[in-house]
């Protein structure tokens, strides 16, 4: 394994970290402020617009979809440390560089899955920033961390297909650029193979039946960055049956192959949240005295310092060997890593990131400095693609199988 950067590694490295210095990290309060003003806080500020051109300008754009034809080409393992510069400012520089979810597995499952009309009127649109998307699967009635409990149904009508279904915490939906949305049902609710009962289709945001009911809160955000986490009612809503993604019963399959890549990317991103937790605390801890010496001098300050650079080492070579085996051996020989990695970052993140607020004090869970929205978008990642247990379940599986 060789996890050195390549040329161009290194080249669109040293653009990104200029990008951020320049662009993104002077933007973030003045989306804030703009955000205030807006006709409704979902609205996009113009700062981020004017972001999303810089970042184009300069050819920081689509730099997660290895697909030459559509996206930067880059390998898993050049995409890694640009993703994890993206995730300093994991609200903000991802939507600039449009690399942000849910878009980013969205036009994965298009490039992959779609037909030439689909991907002609919705994927190219989203490569190039136009509209936004969101990805419909999680529903609160039943325990969606096993998806083929899903209970919406998407039934055969004719050329139509009906779907009829309450989804929840469905990201970007608030977006009123989100034009689209993948929506996961059940084709065939009663077949014997419970993985083949689902399907993908795609739904306009404008059909008739489909209402964006509320936007759903994280830790009391409401995560107008990512177009906020809403809550979807599918009534008795029509599209064409042309609108199936792939093919009937391949919802749940494509859904595997949407989330391994952006299990991995969220996890790059973590590294990037909690090197700046780690910068944030170094600030703090050298520019303030507490019991008569500075907090840089105190030794719990110090240990926790250590620790956290320790692990974010730990975690970032799991991360790159990851991203090496996928691009290697493919998503389904990497599969134990990329669990790993899906358990062992955010609960270390978050970990990190608390000791920084700890540090900061009242300051830490304020709205003056990014710690506490740091934090709750860590969090989340426990829960989101799949939570923690699942993932140490099928691990252990995995692990056992050797041996029973």
């Amino acid at each position: 394994m060789d996890f050195a950067f390549d040329a161009r590694t290194e080249e669109l490295r040293a653009k990104l970290l200029a990008f951020m210095d320049e662009h993104v990290y002077p933007a973030e309060a003045v989306a804030e402020e703009q955000r205030a003003l807006l006709a409704s806080p979902w609205d996009t500020p113009a700062v981020v617009e004017e972001l999303k051109a810089e970042a184009r300008r300069q050819g920081l754009w689509n730099l997660f979809l290895p697909d030459t034809e559509y996206g930067a080409g880059l390998t898993n393992l050049q995409y890694a440390p640009l993703a994890e510069i993206t995730g300093r400012s994991p609200h903000l520089a991802p939507t600039a560089t449009n690399c942000a979810a849910p878009d980013t597995g969205n036009m994965e499952v298009l490039a992959q899955f779609g037909d030439e009309r689909q991907k002609k009127q919705w994927l190219e649109p989203l490569l190039a920033g136009e509209i936004r998307s969101a990805f419909a699967m999680t529903e609160p009635e039943v325990a969606s961390s096993d998806a083929t409990n899903i209970t919406t149904l998407i039934e055969r009508d004719g050329d139509e297909y009906v779907i009829t279904g309450r989804k929840w915490y469905i990201s970007g939906a608030m977006n009123p650029d989100c034009a689209i949305f993948i929506v996961m049902g059940k084709t065939d609710p009663d077949g014997a193979d419970i993985r083949r009962q689902q399907s993908m289709v795609l739904v306009p945001r404008d059909t008739p039946g489909v209402t964006v009911k509320r936007a759903m809160r994280v830790f009391g955000y409401e995560d107008h960055s990512h177009g906020g986490h809403a809550e979807v009612v599918f009534d008795q809503a029509r599209v064409p049956v042309a609108s199936l993604v792939g093919e009937e019963g391949g919802g749940f399959a494509i859904a595997q192959a949407r989330l391994g890549p952006g299990r991995i990317h969220h996890c790059m991103r973590l590294i990037g949240m909690a090197e700046r937790a780690i910068e944030l605390m170094c600030r703090r801890a050298a520019s303030r005295t507490a019991f008569g010496k500075a907090l840089a001098q105190q030794g719990v300050v110090q240990n926790w310092i250590a620790d956290a650079r320790v692990t974010v080492e730990q975690l970032r070579l799991l991360v790159l060997k990851t991203a090496w085996l996928m691009d290697t051996v493919g998503n389904r020989g990497a599969h134990t890593e990329i669990q790993a990695i899906k358990i062992a970052t955010p609960r270390a993140v978050v970990d990190i990131i608390d000791r920084a607020i700890q540090l900061y004090g009242a300051g830490g869970v304020s709205q003056d400095f990014p710690l506490a929205e740091l934090y709750a978008s860590a969090r989340t990642l426990m829960i989101a693609d799949g939570p923690d247990e699942v993932h140490q379940r099928s691990l252990a599986r995995r692990e056992l199988k050797k041996y029973l």
